[in-house]
């Protein structure tokens, strides 16, 4: 007999035991200021953040953070720290720059919901161990056409646009813009389809909102089939002043997700699954922004069958790899199920790598109990150095997205399988 995907994760999760005049003029002034210090203190990030730490990061780094920052509760494998905005954006860029590594933190909004990200992970076991779906691969004449008409020219176009914004920084106006360039320009791939929405999705902490595609399945519409990247940039020691092209992290992901977009509308693709994609903000800071979308999403008792995250796709940073799955917080079952979708469509090599925890948006999701896998262009060894800095650019990335176009491909034959 086979159980209903709620009821296996109900039965896993409880045996595991288990967030104009003088005047006028003078008043409009008052009033304008005012306005804008009621603005900015709306949207200001919290004083102080609680962060779960990976600990092997937390070890190496500690020295250099500020001596009053103390470990206020340690467990599996990860501790939880108290930082104020610019310690948050000092131990982002330590992380990257001493350690050349993706993430390794995420942030919450109080010291109980930090501890019992780590303390009670019955959500994360079951959604890296459990199996969501029939992974079998049968839709090849549907699938094979798509996965020919990826250009990476078209991919390339969009990095470019992404990185001409100085930054997408998650504070800044043109953090804001940036998103709502995305929207624009993921409306207009579906302007001939109302069987598809695409919305800004804002946050109360912070001025840049995410972006949400929902293609809304023919059969299975409560089944959710989702793509997703971050859409801000970051570079420097406080990231908001300086400029972030971020045409690698994460123009290129960003840019990959809206290929396979083009595709599937040129395509008329009407999948039975409900198809989502995603732009989160604010992940350079804690994955804020996909981690309020999944704990809705688990709050809402969502039945998401599939996430993948395209964090950095642009650059081939591994000589015997294309494609490196991340294989600690990811689902075992839907990494392998992408690799046969890779020696099936996309023929290229490759293999797996681990980045530790919290490194990206997928992260968000095991830890709401969903199965989620992150493709990536490297091996964190061989991670791309110029990530958070302004020489993060397609120059710098090989000139141009060939790299990233495999990634369309994979994605392409995500949906094509998966939500069908």
């Amino acid at each position: 007999m086979r159980l209903s995907f709620s009821k296996v994760k109900s039965v896993w999760v409880n045996c595991i035991s288990h967030f104009v005049t003088y005047k006028e003029v003078k008043m409009k002034t008052t009033i304008g200021i005012l306005a804008l210090a009621l603005s900015t203190a709306a949207f200001a990030a919290p004083k102080a953040q609680w962060l779960t730490v990976d600990n092997e990061i937390l070890a190496k780094i500690r020295p250099k953070l500020d001596k009053s920052v103390q470990s206020l509760f340690t467990s599996q494998g990860a501790t939880v720290v108290k930082l104020d905005e610019r310690e948050i954006e000092r131990l982002s860029h330590l992380i990257h720059h001493d350690l050349n590594r993706c993430g390794g933190f995420i942030a919450h909004e109080s010291f109980e919901e930090a501890r019992a990200a780590i303390a009670f992970q019955g959500d994360t076991y079951f959604a890296k161990s459990a199996i969501f779906a029939d992974y079998a691969i049968d839709q090849g004449p549907i699938v094979r056409p798509m996965v020919n008409d990826v250009s990476d020219v078209n991919i390339e176009a969009t990095i470019r646009k992404l990185s001409e914004f100085k930054t997408r920084y998650y504070k800044s106006d043109t953090g804001v813009k940036s998103s709502e360039f995305i929207r624009d320009t993921w409306a207009g791939l579906a302007k001939n389809r109302n069987d598809v929405k695409v919305e800004l999705v804002t946050h109360r902490a912070y001025p840049q909102a995410s972006i949400v595609m929902t293609i809304e399945g023919s059969e299975k519409s409560d089944e959710i089939v989702i793509i997703g990247g971050h859409a801000d940039s970051i570079a420097g020691m406080f990231g908001g002043g300086g400029r972030a092209p971020g045409a690698d992290d994460n123009a290129s992901g960003i840019s990959t997700i809206t290929e396979v977009i083009r595709i599937l509308m040129n395509n008329n693709i009407k999948p039975k699954r409900t198809v989502q994609f995603m732009g989160y903000a604010a992940e350079e800071v804690g994955l804020l922004g996909s981690k309020e979308i999944a704990a809705g999403y688990k709050a809402a008792g969502k039945k998401v069958v599939g996430v993948i995250q395209f964090d950095m796709t642009l650059r081939k940073g591994t000589l015997d790899k294309d494609i490196v799955f991340m294989s600690d917080f990811t689902n075992a079952a839907q990494n392998e199920f992408l690799g046969k979708l890779i020696d099936e469509y996309v023929k290229v090599p490759w293999g797996y790598s681990k980045c530790g925890y919290g490194c990206s948006d997928h992260a968000s999701w095991t830890s709401n109990g969903y199965p989620a896998s992150i493709p990536f262009e490297s091996t964190m060894d061989d991670i791309n150095r110029n990530i958070h800095t302004d020489r993060d650019t397609i120059e710098n990335a090989g000139g141009d997205a060939k790299h990233a176009a495999k990634f369309a491909k994979l994605g392409v034959a995500f949906i094509g399988e998966l939500a069908n």
